[in-house]
């Protein structure tokens, strides 16, 4: 008798499907995510922008890592905690579904709807005229894109350790502090000496400085310190939150 074996590769990519539909299904999670970055930067760098393209660029660099910062703790941290209280994910651990489906399906929804965001940050910054090498795009997309892993993985471990409610309050804390210290809506410096200093140990500190560079930019720092802080976050992060999923029983 044959025995029907599911694809792999297959599943991935069905379960994705499910997730990026389930996704655009909840507008009231998409769109402050996708809409809130992009009204931010029409106003700030566009409309109220009297330095120029070179200002637009610099907040193009640093507000499109603001764009994947809300899908990626959002999606993750509060979408977890709720899946995880409601049942959802013991249904899944119990089914046949492999459990790397499951992550990657809300990494490839979180990078989507920041993909969303990011072009309609790219439109306005085009509208308020900025220009960039070919080059310096490509390395800004890819870092924009990339900003969603970190993220990810932090409101990931919130999910699996927290609550629904302590979710959600948590990647709202996340979200606006990450926001400020990371210099994400205005330049780090302008910040108190003891708030800079705390910067440091934030993932969105790191990841608008390397946007920043790929503009020309001067970093604070140097490159290699700046993705070395990057994954050292990401793995603790990804070690706090396979413990969450490990000990949790759903």
């Amino acid at each position: 008798m044959d025995t029907a074996i599911a694809d792999p590769l297959g599943v991935f990519g069905r379960e994705s499907v499910a997730e990026l539909r389930k996704s655009l299904r909840l507008p009231q999670f998409t769109l402050p995510t996708i809409i809130t970055p992009a009204a931010f930067y029409g106003l700030f760098a566009v409309a109220l922008n009297k330095a120029g393209p070179d200002a637009a660029a610099y907040s193009l660099a640093t507000f499109g890592v603001f764009a994947a910062t809300g899908p990626a703790l959002f999606g993750f941290g509060a979408g977890v905690a709720i899946e995880r209280e409601n049942g959802l994910i013991e249904l899944k651990r119990v089914s046949p579904l492999p459990a790397g489906a499951y992550v990657f399906a809300k990494l490839v929804a979180a990078g989507a709807m920041a993909a969303m965001a990011l072009g309609l940050i790219y439109g306005l910054a085009l509208l308020g005229g900025v220009s960039l090498r070919p080059q310096q795009w490509s390395l800004l997309v890819a870092v924009h894109l990339l900003s969603v892993v970190p993220f990810a993985l932090l409101g990931f471990a919130a999910g699996m350790r927290l609550g629904s409610k302590g979710a959600i309050a948590a990647s709202n804390a996340l979200y606006l502090g990450f926001s400020i210290l990371g210099g994400l809506w205005m330049p780090v410096t302008i910040l108190p000496g003891w708030m800079q200093q705390i910067a440091w140990a934030t993932p969105s500190f790191h990841l608008g400085q390397l946007a920043l560079a790929t503009i020309g930019v001067p970093p604070q720092g140097a490159i290699w310190l700046h993705l070395l802080t990057l994954v050292a976050i990401s793995a603790a992060a990804a070690w706090f939150a396979v413990g969450g999923w490990r000990r949790s029983p759903a």
